[in-house]
Parts: C-alpha cells; structure tokens; sequence
C-alpha cells in the first residue's frame, strides 16, 4: 500500500493527540501572573515559577477540546466564512477574471514589478495588521492569478502570506507583535525605528525576489495563456472597487476604529450582497453564492479552530509555563552570542504550543526581558528574538491555523508547501538571527 502524506484535518488532529500524551510527559507547573498597566494584559511574574498538582486530561478531555477550540474560534470563523462569501460573488461575477486580466495585461512589460507590488502590499498588511487569517478567502484570487502569470501557486501564496509574516516579523510599527513587546518589556514604543526599517526592508525585497525567480514555470506569458487588452466594465470596476475598498476600510477599522471581527464580518456581509446585486445576480442569485462561498470556505475555519484546540489542551494540562521555564532558564550563565541564538531557537520553539504572537509575547517578554538584563545587553535584543521568531514560524509550523487553512483552500499539500519554501525560510531565519547578534552591538 502506497503512503500517502498525511491531510490538514489529519496533522493538526495528531497534534491533539501529542499535546494530549505531553500532559502526562510534562510535570504540571505555572508563574504567578499580574495585570501589566500599560497594556491591560496578564503577563507572567519573573522567577515566581512553581510545581503544581500535576493534571493529565482524560481521552474524553482531548476530545472536548476539539469543539471547544472551533467554538473558541468562531469568531475568526465567522470572519472568514463572510470574506469567503463575498470573494466567491465577486469571483462568479467575473469582476476577478477581468480585473486580474487587466492587471496582468498592465504590467505586461514589466512582470516584475507586478511581483514587487503584490508582496509590497502584503508586506504592508502584515506589518501594520498582522494580516494572515484575512488572507484565507483570497485564496480563488491567488489561483486565478498563478494559472494566468503561469507561476507556481506555492510561490504566489509565499508572496502574499508570506510577504504579510516577514512583513509582520521585521515590522517595527505592528502594535500586535513588536509594539506589544516593547510595552511589556518598559521600552520606548518605536524606539530602535531606524534599526528595524532599514531590515524590514532588506528582508522583504529579499523575500519577494526569491520566490518571483524561484515560482516561474515558463517563462514569459505567451500568446495562448490569453494576454490581450480587457477593459473592465463598469459594474465589474464597481464591484472590484467595493471588495478590495472594503479590505482598506477593515484595515482602517482595525487600527483607527478599534474593530474587531463582528464589525469586519458585517462590513464584508455588506460588500458581499451589493456586489452580487451589482452583478446582476438578484437576491436569490447572490444568496446562492453566499452559501456556496460558505461552503468553500468551512475547511479553512475549522482548520482554524482546531490549530486552537491545540493550545487549549496544553493550557488545561497547565504545561506551557513549564515548557517556557525549560527552555529559558538554562541560558542564562551563556555567553552574550549563544544566549540570544538559544533566546531565538527558544522563541521559535515556544511557537509551536503557543501560535498566537500576542500571546507569546505576554507569556515570554517578562521573563526575557530580565534574561537579557542578566546578560547586560539591550532589552530590545528580547523583543527581537521574539519578535523575528514567532512570526516567521507561522509560515512553517503546522499549529498555525492561518497557514494551514491557506495551503488546504488552494489545494496545496503541507508536504509540498514545506519542500517548496523550507529553502527561503531557512534563509530569512539565519538573517533573522544575524540581525539579533548585530542589535547586541547596535543597542549596547
């Protein structure tokens, strides 16, 4: 019998179970907690870790967590399921088709700056929003868009979700991963700008250029892929200026507006049923592709939930603090060099268990921040290694919801999406990790 590789539902399905064993592995333990003023959020109390009755879930336990992790994540469920919904009116509509072919056909001269702006915009997106889960519902654009620039639809997924992560890591203006560290670790917000833009740049382009080489299939677009001049309609304008609109508006909403996901489900609800009326689709007709962008997009969500189940079985089993305690305490009597590396391989580590970067970032800033006081380097050389790791993990590591819902919607094998991009995401970790040793000198 052929093997065969394991699908999403399966992979994450086994990482319960794993986090499931690891409650009986792992010796329960736990850090006393406080309420950081600043920001609102509970952050752990340095050196006040302790041994706890050790709790190891029941089979019926793990299983409870499943539903529990979708329920915990309805939320973004919702979310996606109503950008799902509108993306799919917009694509019947035949907007998609148009506006992708008048795009393409405007940079026909120069495909590459096609290429630059596309992972610009993501990059953009991710360093100011932490964009990912959004992406989920643009899968159709990303497939529509390698058939027609004839590219490997793995190298167009790494120039939009990838672009947003390395945008998200190197970004020195995200208030969700870097501005939330700096706040936990009593630094200036901003501060150390200069030093983070000059890499974020370095970074992205970087990225971008890779994979617009690495993604070619057969070189340049010829006469038969369908390269002609098409002027979009009206409606069709209409409708593509209503669903990428609104993609502006919620990025607006999230960071002026203080949005959260009901508000973001109801404005795509919104841009879903005018752009299928503009359509000429009718009410029956629009509410038909609503349900069958649903339908499209269920997978994806439940994906979501269950990367979250993950997380929720280890917090049970009260076994994060002890895997964060284990990892970080044997660095301190390190040298200044080894210490950051294992302080980055730690924090990347960490993202495994603990996929959301907020997260981390109040479980692992009070106590890295004093590790590098220790060492007597920068405070800033902690929120790097956590900032660069965490983020970069969520394009390979299989706990990320985001990640894998994406890969699942446009048909890409986890095994093929690894083989595809292990290659430039060991690159951008090395340089990642450079550039943490160099803020050892840049900062003091």
């Amino acid at each position: 019998m052929k093997l065969t590789f394991p699908d999403p539902l399966v992979i994450l399905l086994s990482f319960i179970l794993l986090a499931g064993i690891a409650t009986y592995l792992i010796p329960s333990g736990s850090f006393d907690r406080i309420i950081n003023e600043e920001t609102g959020r509970e952050v752990v109390v340095p050196g006040s870790f302790h041994p706890i009755d050790d709790i190891n879930l029941s089979l019926g336990e793990i299983i409870l967590a499943i539903p529990e992790g979708i329920i915990n994540g309805v939320d973004i469920i919702v979310l996606i399921l109503f950008i799902g919904g509108a993306f799919y009116i917009v694509e019947k509509s035949g907007a998609l088709q148009s506006g992708i072919e008048a795009l393409i056909y405007s940079f026909r001269n120069s495909r590459f700056l096609l290429f630059y702006l596309l992972g610009l915009v993501f990059a953009f997106g991710g360093a100011t929003i932490s964009m990912q889960e959004e992406i989920i519902p643009m899968v159709p654009i990303m497939v529509v868009l390698a058939r027609k620039l004839n590219y490997d639809l793995r190298s167009i997924v790494a120039l939009t979700l990838g672009s947003a992560l390395v945008g998200a890591a190197f970004s020195p203006i995200n208030p969700f991963v870097g501005l939330l560290a700096q706040k936990i670790a009593e630094l200036e917000p901003f501060s150390g700008s200069v030093f983070r833009i000059g890499f974020w740049l370095i970074a992205v382009l970087g990225w971008i250029t890779f994979h617009r080489l690495a993604g070619k299939k057969q070189g340049e677009i010829s006469q038969e892929s369908g390269l002609k001049p098409s002027p979009i309609s009206g409606s069709h304008a209409l409708i593509l200026f209503l669903a990428f609109g609104g993609i502006g508006l919620m990025a607006y909403g999230i960071t002026v507006w203080d949005w959260g996901y009901n508000e973001m489900s109801a404005l795509f609800f919104v841009v879903g049923i005018a752009c299928g009326l503009i359509g000429k689709m009718g009410l029956n007709g629009t509410a038909r592709a609503y349900v069958q962008g649903f339908r499209e997009m269920i997978f994806a969500g439940i994906i979501v939930g269950l990367a979250r189940s993950i997380f929720i079985i280890l917090e049970k089993g009260s076994i994060i603090d002890p895997i964060i305690q284990g990892l970080f305490s044997p660095l301190e009597n390190l040298p200044d060099s080894v210490a950051v590396i294992g302080m980055y391989l730690s924090q990347a580590m960490i993202h495994l268990p603990v996929p959301s970067t907020s997260g981390q970032a109040a479980l692992t800033i009070p106590l890295a921040a004093p590790l590098t006081d220790l060492l007597q380097i920068s405070r800033q050389v902690s929120v790097l290694t956590y900032q660069y790791a965490s983020a970069l993990m969520d394009i390979v590591t299989p706990t990320n919801g985001g990640m894998m819902a994406i890969i699942a919607a446009g048909g890409i094998n986890f095994k093929d999406w690894i083989a595809y991009i292990w290659k430039s995401w060991v690159f951008i970790s090395i340089f990642a990790i450079a550039i943490c040793l160099l803020g050892i000198l840049w900062f003091g």
